[in-house]
């Protein structure tokens, strides 16, 4: 699906992480790693360290801190938001959405729209192309969007394959209408039949949680998860993203007769450096323009890694010239997707920790 918008911006971005820090090493005899087998994966596969919530934290506990602090220093005002986008595979509650509960929380006005999307990988693209598409509306001034996903809490203690590298994080994404901004190019694909690639059988209808969906077994590669866990199939979720991304990110330039260098920086879903090296090497993508260090330093926290990569890699003064960046993400659904903007003159690009 081909995308353009017109009369839309990013104005500002938040990142919010936990302050508490794990290390690959304190959790090694979890996985019955030799040290030869860990430090190959340490080098490779990114594995170092990740930010990972208190047990008593929940999506919306990051969210309302992040907004407490936009709204504290004055870089939101809450009565100028007309929707709320919380885009999360890890919700306070079946029901009410996320979207709700921070809604409750905050002094946000009645006259406003709260949508839940459950999406993972590629959540943040799907997400600005929902918050786009309402600002292109006469009503829909301003927009929050909101990425949060607390992950660590869907993995298996001895998953060696998801658990080293899965972090936690949330994201405040401000998208306002602004009627002289340059257009924003995109696409946008899915492909149900994978939709097993990436996936936690049980706790949903279709298989309810129960003390059986709870027991732990291992797998022909050590992997010992539950059917409550995140399970997720690595070569099937690696081969979709070597086949898939590359072609969508050349038609995306193609179609918008762009070309890789006339991008100043490529913002992707940040599975692991290995996976994006391989991106890079394919799109011909200089390595200096495409940030692959986000997962050694906080961990992949899903649909959070792009505005993770946005707060950690640069600041305001970056964009006081404009700059196009190309985002791509990719993953759960499966679902992939790009979008081709320029970024510039932000009102506020910070990181907190909680």
């Amino acid at each position: 699906m081909k995308l353009k918008f017109d009369g839309a911006r990013i104005s500002g971005v938040q990142l919010i992480l936990p302050k508490r820090e794990i290390a690959f090493e304190s959790e090694m005899d979890d996985y019955n790693f030799t040290s030869a087998q860990s430090a190959k994966l340490k080098s490779v596969m990114g594995y170092d360290r990740r930010r990972v919530v208190h047990e008593d934290v929940t999506s919306s506990d990051l969210v309302v801190a992040g907004f407490e602090a936009l709204i504290e220093s004055g870089d939101v005002d809450p009565g100028s938001l007309d929707a709320l986008i919380v885009v999360t595979q890890t919700p306070d509650f079946i029901m009410p959405g996320t979207s709700y509960i921070i809604h409750s929380r905050l002094p946000f006005g009645q006259d406003m729209l709260c949508l839940d999307i459950n999406q993972g990988c590629a959540g943040y693209i799907v997400g600005l192309t929902t918050a786009f598409s309402l600002v292109n509306q006469q009503n829909f001034k301003r927009v929050a969007l909101v990425n949060v996903d607390i992950v660590s809490r869907l993995v298996g203690q001895g998953d060696r394959n998801s658990r080293p590298i899965i972090g936690d994080a949330a994201a405040i994404t401000i998208i306002e209408s602004d009627p002289i901004a340059d257009p924003i190019y995109g696409n946008l694909k899915v492909d149900g039949s994978g939709w097993d690639a990436l996936m936690v059988p049980a706790g949903g209808m279709k298989m309810r949680s129960s003390p059986a969906t709870a027991i732990v077994s291992e797998d022909n590669n050590g992997n010992a998860r539950a059917l409550d866990n995140l399970v997720m199939r690595g070569d099937a979720v690696f081969n979709f993203v070597m086949q898939s991304v590359p072609v969508m990110i050349e038609n995306l330039m193609d179609e918008n007769k762009f070309q890789i260098s006339n991008v100043d920086n490529f913002l992707f879903h940040q599975p692991n450096p290995f996976i994006l090296k391989k991106l890079a090497s394919k799109l011909n993508i200089p390595l200096e323009k495409i940030p692959i260090s986000l997962v050694q330093k906080y961990g992949n926290s899903s649909g959070v890694t792009i505005p993770a990569v946005l707060c950690t890699e640069f600041d305001l003064s970056y964009f006081q010239q404009p700059k196009w960046i190309c985002m791509a993400g990719f993953g759960v659904g499966l679902t992939w997707g790009s979008l081709l903007m320029r970024l510039q003159d932000l009102s506020f690009i910070e990181v907190m920790e909680v």
